[in-house]
Order: C-alpha cells, then sequence, then structure tokens
C-alpha cells in the first residue's frame, strides 16, 4: 500500500493522495515519501511532482460521443413540462346507448395518484369530537387519540370507579395528608400546526357512479321467404286499420257526450240562441237612452251656415269608450267598407317605456254604448284595415313588429294568421298595413311598413303567411364600414305609406327622416323620386281620392301640405296649424275638403274651393287641455268624421253644410257631380297656383 503523504498547494494542506484532474479520465498517482523523515515532514507539490503537471492533458471521450460542431452546441432545445400524464390512455372507447355504438371518450383523466390515507382521526372541534367528548366526559385537554385509545374501557369501569375514588378520599383525610396537585399540562393535539407554517384547504374530491342493469339479450336466426314477408306487411296492415277503427269510434263516443253536455246546458240557462234578439233589443235601448243625438245625426242641419259663407261647425255627436281601454291611446280608426255604421278602433301606447298591452274594438254607430266585438292583444296594436271585398277580415299591425289578420265571424278570439320571428316578421313596430288586390293565383295579400326599414307584402296561403320583401328604405347618406370590409348603408324609417287609386304599382312612403319616397313594386332596389317634404316626422301620407296626381302629407313640423307627385321641387299648398299634426284624411264626397288632428285637441277642415288659405272649421274637441288627437277618419256614406285621442276615446262629430257644400257657378246653377267634375274642380285651383311659377320661369 502506498504510504500516506501530505502536499501544500495556495497555502492550504490536505491529507490524502494525488490526483491528476482532467476533462477525462481521473488517473491515480501516489506520492511516495522518502525515508528517514518524520511523519509530518511536507514537500513541495512542484518538487516532487513538477513533470507530472508538465506534461500534457489527455482528454479521454467515451466511444458513443456525439461530434457536434460549435452552431450545433448552441442550439438550444425548449422542452415545455405539461400537467398531462403520460401515461394516461388516449383511446378509450364506450358504448354509447343512446347512438348504439361504440364512441371513443374525448375527456381522459390526467389525474395520478401517488399517495393516499384513510384514517381514524377527527378533529378536536368538529361536531364528532364535541359528541365523543360529552359522551364519555372526558375533559377538553385530552385529545382525541387518547379519546379513542380510552373510549372502549370506560363504560366498563364506570361503576368502579367512584368506588375506589371514596376510599382514596378516606384515607386521606385518615393520613392528614393533601391530594397531588393537579397537572395542568395538555397534550399536544396534532391538528394544530402553528409553528411558522401554513395549511391550506384541498378542496374534497367526489366521485359519483351509477350502476344499470345490462339490457336483455337473446340471440336467434330464421329464415324469410316472400309468403313471410308478405304475412307479416298483412298483419301489419290489419292492425293499423284497427287502431283507425278504434279512434273513430272513440272520436263518435266523444262528439255524443258534447253534445249531450251542449244539449243540457243550452237547456238551462244559455242565451245563445236569442242573442240576435238581444243585439236588437239592446240598439232599440240604446237608440231611446240617445234620442237626441241620433235625431241631430239624422236631421239636424246648421241653419246659421247659410249666414256665414266661409265658416263651418262640427257638432259631437256619440262618445264612444271602453273600460278596458281608457288608458291606452287611439292608434288606428278604420270604417267598415261594408256596413257603413261599423268602424275598426285599435288601442295601443306609443310611448316607448310605455309599452303593455293592446286591444282592437269594433263599434256601432247603432250602439255606442258597448263595443259590438272585443279583440284583447299581448302586444300594443299600432293599425288596423278592413279588406274592402271581404268585410269580416282585418289586418293587424303590433308594436312588437308582427302583422296578423282576424276573422271577426269566428268566435275564438285568437288571430288566424299571424308572422313570427321565422317567418319574417318587422324588428321594429308596425306603423300602417294596408289590403292590396289579390295576386295571379287569387291569394289574399297586404303590405306593410314599418320603422326597420322595410315594407313587407304578406300573402295568406292556406294556413300560413307568406311574405316578400317589397323595398327597402335607404338614406343618402354616405354607407359605413361594417365588419370584414363590409359596407352598411344606413337605413331608412317608414312611417306611413299609400298605394295609388288607378295604378297599383305606384305607392308613397313617408319616413321618420322627413321624406317622401315615391316607389314601384317593379323596382325594389330604388325609389322613382324623393321629396324633401317635411323637416320632422311624416305622419300621414294619402292619394286623392279623385286626382291621380294629387297626394296630402301631414308631419310632427305642424304643417300639412298637398303635392303634385309629378312636381317634386315644391307643394301646391302649406298649411301651418300651429301644432304637431296627428292625422289627415281626404274627404270620399270632394276632392278639395280635407280634415286634419292637431296635439292640441283641435279638429281643422279645410276646402280648398272655398277658401286656399285658411281651414273653415277650426273646433276644440276634447275637454282636458292635455288630451291631443291621434287620428280622423271620413264615414265612406254619411257627412261625420270620428277623431280619435290618446285617453281611449273616440268621438263623432257631424259636418255643417258649409262644410260639405256643392259648387255652383256665376249663374248660381249647380255643377254636375262626378269624378270628372272633381277633377275638373282640383285642376282649376292647380293652375291657379301654378301660373305664378311658369310666369318666373318664362
Amino acid at each position: 500500500m502506498p504510504a500516506k503523504a501530505t502536499t501544500k498547494q495556495k497555502g492550504s494542506t490536505t491529507t490524502g493522495s494525488n490526483l491528476k484532474v482532467g476533462k477525462g479520465r481521473a488517473v491515480h498517482r501516489p506520492s511516495i515519501a522518502p525515508k528517514g523523515k518524520d511523519e509530518d515532514a511536507t514537500t513541495e507539490a512542484g518538487d516532487a511532482t513538477g513533470e507530472e503537471w508538465m506534461q500534457a492533458k489527455a482528454l479521454i471521450k467515451p466511444q458513443d460521443q456525439l461530434d457536434l460542431s460549435e452552431q450545433e452546441l448552441k442550439e438550444e432545445f425548449t422542452r415545455i413540462l405539461t400537467a398531462n400524464n403520460p401515461h394516461a390512455p388516449q383511446n378509450i372507447v364506450r358504448y354509447n346507448f343512446k347512438d348504439g355504438a361504440f364512441k371513443q371518450t374525448s375527456h381522459v383523466d390526467q389525474l395520478a395518484i401517488h399517495f393516499s390515507l384513510e384514517g381514524n382521526m377527527i378533529h378536536k372541534d368538529s361536531d364528532e369530537a364535541r359528541r365523543q367528548k360529552a359522551k364519555y366526559g372526558a375533559p377538553e385537554s385530552l385529545s382525541e387519540h387518547a379519546l379513542s385509545e380510552s373510549g372502549e374501557g370506560k363504560e366498563e369501569g364506570e361503576e368502579a370507579k367512584p368506588e375506589e375514588s371514596e376510599q382514596d378520599g378516606e384515607k386521606r383525610d385518615e393520613e392528614g395528608t393533601p391530594a397531588p396537585p393537579k397537572s395542568d399540562q395538555k397534550l399536544t393535539n396534532q391538528f394544530n400546526y402553528s409553528e411558522r407554517a401554513s395549511q391550506t384547504y384541498n378542496n374534497p374530491y367526489r366521485e359519483r357512479e351509477s350502476q344499470t342493469e345490462p339490457p336483455p339479450r337473446a340471440t336467434f336466426s330464421s329464415t324469410a321467404n316472400q309468403w313471410e314477408i308478405y304475412d307479416a306487411y298483412m298483419e301489419d296492415l290489419e292492425k293499423q286499420e284497427k287502431a283507425k277503427e278504434s279512434k273513430k269510434q272513440s272520436r263518435k263516443e266523444d262528439e255524443k257526450s258534447k253534445k249531450k253536455l251542449t244539449a243540457l246546458e243550452t237547456q238551462s240557462d244559455d242565451i245563445s240562441c236569442i242573442a240576435p234578439a238581444a243585439n236588437i233589443i239592446e240598439r232599440m235601448v240604446n237608440q231611446n237612452t240617445y234620442d237626441d243625438i241620433a235625431q241631430d245625426f239624422k236631421y239636424w242641419e246648421d241653419v246659421s251656415d247659410e249666414y256665414r259663407d266661409h265658416e263651418g261647425t262640427c257638432l259631437p255627436l256619440w262618445k264612444f269608450s271602453h273600460d278596458k281601454a281608457k288608458r291606452l291611446a287611439v292608434t288606428s280608426l278604420c270604417w267598415n267598407p261594408q256596413y257603413k255604421d261599423l268602424f275598426a278602433v285599435t288601442h295601443g301606447s306609443y310611448d316607448f317605456m310605455k309599452q303593455t298591452r293592446g286591444m282592437i274594438l269594433f263599434y256601432s254607430l247603432k250602439n255606442p254604448s258597448y263595443p259590438a266585438y272585443i279583440y284583447p292583444t299581448e302586444s300594443g296594436v299600432m293599425c288596423v284595415d278592413v279588406h274592402p271585398e271581404y268585410p269580416y277580415l282585418v289586418a293587424i299591425g303590433f308594436y312588437d313588429g308582427s302583422v296578423a289578420v282576424y276573422n271577426v265571424t269566428l268566435k275564438s278570439q285568437a288571430p288566424l294568421y299571424q308572422s313570427t320571428a321565422k317567418t319574417g316578421k318587422h324588428t321594429d313596430p308596425v306603423w300602417q298595413v294596408a289590403w292590396q288586390k289579390d295576386d295571379l293565383d287569387n291569394n289574399l295579400n297586404f303590405t306593410s311598413v314599418s320603422s326597420d326599414g322595410r315594407v313587407v307584402s304578406w300573402t295568406l296561403v292556406k294556413n300560413e303567411l307568406t311574405f316578400s320583401d317589397v323595398i327597402q328604405l335607404t338614406l343618402d347618406e354616405a354607407s359605413e364600414d361594417g365588419p370584414e370590409g363590409t359596407q352598411l348603408a344606413p337605413l331608412g324609417c317608414g312611417t306611413c305609406f299609400d298605394f295609388h287609386k288607378q295604378t297599383e304599382h305606384l305607392f308613397l312612403v313617408g319616413t321618420e327622416e322627413g321624406k317622401i319616397h315615391k316607389c314601384s313594386k317593379a323596382y325594389n332596389s330604388q325609389f322613382l323620386d324623393t321629396f324633401d317634404a317635411h323637416h320632422m316626422a311624416v305622419y300621414k301620407v294619402m292619394w286623392n281620392h279623385f286626382h291621380p296626381k294629387i297626394f296630402i302629407s301631414c308631419s310632427a313640423d305642424w304643417t300639412v301640405k298637398i303635392w303634385d307627385h309629378t312636381y317634386t321641387s315644391s307643394p301646391m299648398f302649406t298649411f301651418d296649424l300651429g301644432s304637431s299634426v296627428g292625422d289627415v284624411a281626404w274627404a270620399p264626397y270632394s276632392s278639395t275638403v280635407f280634415a286634419a288632428v292637431t296635439a292640441d285637441g283641435k279638429v281643422h277642415v279645410f276646402d280648398l274651393n272655398i277658401n286656399k288659405y285658411e281651414a273653415l272649421c277650426d273646433q276644440a274637441v276634447v275637454q282636458k287641455k292635455k288630451t291631443m288627437l291621434t287620428h280622423v277618419a271620413f264615414n265612406p256614406a254619411d257627412p261625420i268624421i270620428i277623431v280619435g285621442d290618446d285617453r281611449g276615446y273616440v268621438t263623432s262629430l257631424k259636418l255643417s253644410p258649409n262644410l260639405r257644400k256643392v259648387p255652383k257657378d256665376k249663374k248660381g246653377v249647380v255643377i254636375s257631380k262626378g269624378p270628372e267634375a272633381e277633377i275638373a274642380k282640383m285642376d282649376k285651383l292647380l293652375s291657379l297656383v301654378r301660373e305664378p311659377s311658369n310666369k318666373d320661369e318664362s
């Protein structure tokens, strides 16, 4: 064995053998101490082994080491640690009972449990620990471990302990020695770790499993021939026929039972059989009650009109109201084209923040005390139109954007047709609906306009309501940039429209921007003309009943304007009524008479043939100051008008003779009546208006 030697290097002494360390393998070279010296003798490192340190260092590489260049050595490889379990299977397949096939599960459990231990200890502050303390009578200082060890033997020694304690007490009294003091030392609690440590609450894991019984299985095999298949089909047909017969029998029995019940009900106190007679009696009673008004409606004529040529009056007649519709505004009025005494009234709310419900009421002049038909609705009703040929069909437009068709002859209060979100309903309130002539397939159809900028044609086909967009209202402003570079054209808000009386494809649309567009069904992508009519929203636009070129419009900017659709530059007549104009209507008996209602509660009746500048009648109708009138409508046969207000009341007014005067020539001869005479009367007025402009142009 080599002797021990000490080497001194850099001021430190180490005991041991000299080692030559290099990048390769370490070679052990022991140093031999000279004889005759003490064990403490030391030698300089350079003296004995100087030659060895001067030798070149040889690198010993393993045989399988790769030879890499400097660029490859500098290249970095990134390794990412994830929480996924590399040993978790990724292709687990389970049977899917819903689809009846094996399917691969997408969710794989990545949890790997390295250690788990179930203990029998409980926390000292838990409810179970308190119950054990109370049961075994252990002091608070005892730990739960002591309780668990002494709990079993405590019950056996409960009887012996009191006797032993009494004997020990007697012995202490006899000897006179005091009892040893009780030790206050508390046993350590293994659950209270508070020194330089922290504990976090681990959420408990819950596992839910369910087991079901496997479905019963059976294996069978058989051969099928043509006759067996035929017999199986015949048996199935017989079963189907028997099921149909049983259904028919059950229906017949149900009908018989219903008939018996209805017969019993009608025999008891049903008055449906005398309903027509009851209606007649009710009308007779109302006629006697309102006899004065009925006499005025039939015979009254204002005699004072003979002494004033340019003024007229409106006599208030019946006032129609319903208790459940008093707080709802009158949103539309429409007379029945066949039954001249019957008219429809719709109720809703123009306030966006106060949208609740709506109602459709049908009143008759023969019974002003109660409506003839009542149809409550969930959404506010904004417009109504009665079919000119089928007076029992009524088109309705709602505030929620849907349209509906009601059949008055049916007992059900539900609509016969109604649009939904799936069938293309509007996204904004529907402001006007109007029936059109039947299409080429003889299907009923009507048109609606809404604030969403769409003019839609609705067709009644069997049991569904189909739609097609007539035109999309757009503004003249520059299109805005939408997502992904798309161009979004700003949409206009339609408020009213009216189709030409003679040219079916021509119609006018009023907008909230104050413009009136002349459109055609043949061109659904552009307007024929655009009138810069008003400065605020257009509430009504209406063609003249007689003259094919004239239409009238009213707006919230206090004005009523009469236009010639061939002159887009300026209106023919302009009237400022001093308040927001809610509605305007042409008279059915004259081409120069029209009526308008304003927000200050007044009715204005004009006759351009008598006065081209002012109204012949300017009369307040409502009693309360804050009540404003919303709509007006002329009766198609009698000289009366009806006006509705925002409190749910409808008032009927009779026009005085000056408001329906028959024109005469200079010699006092009555001019012949008819459409041609009415057109000539309007042309005469237009010629007076156009002459100054023509002179200026020349």
